[in-house]
């Protein structure tokens, strides 16, 4: 067997592993970039992006969000909280309490 022919034997076994890395690679990069991590530097110091003030008008506005659904998220916790208690209340109680609101007189 000549020489090129091992070499086209092996080069597909050799050209795999090469091709796998710069693929990984370039999807980590990719990610990376996606979910705002910093790039790494030759060094392995990380590469933060420049901020431009839409950068910083769109972190305000998010973090305002942010701030709104926490409070909205509260507020559906105390309701779920007491459509938990309703649920979950001894069913002769709650018929007592819906009687006797029954038989109050009206202002």
């Amino acid at each position: 067997m000549d020489k090129l022919a091992i070499i086209e034997a092996i080069a597909p076994a050799l050209a795999l592993p090469f091709i796998a890395i710069t693929v990984g690679w370039v999807l980590t990069t990719w990610m990376r970039i996606r979910n705002g991590y910093p790039l790494e530097n030759s060094w392995g110091k990380p590469v933060y992006p420049k901020t431009d003030q839409e950068s910083i008008e769109r972190i305000k506005l998010i973090t305002q969000e942010n701030a709104q659904l926490r409070a909205e998220l509260g507020s559906i916790k105390d309701r779920l909280g007491n459509v938990e208690r309703i649920v979950t209340d001894d069913a002769h109680r709650l018929t007592h309490e819906i009687e006797a609101l029954r038989d109050k007189p009206a202002n």
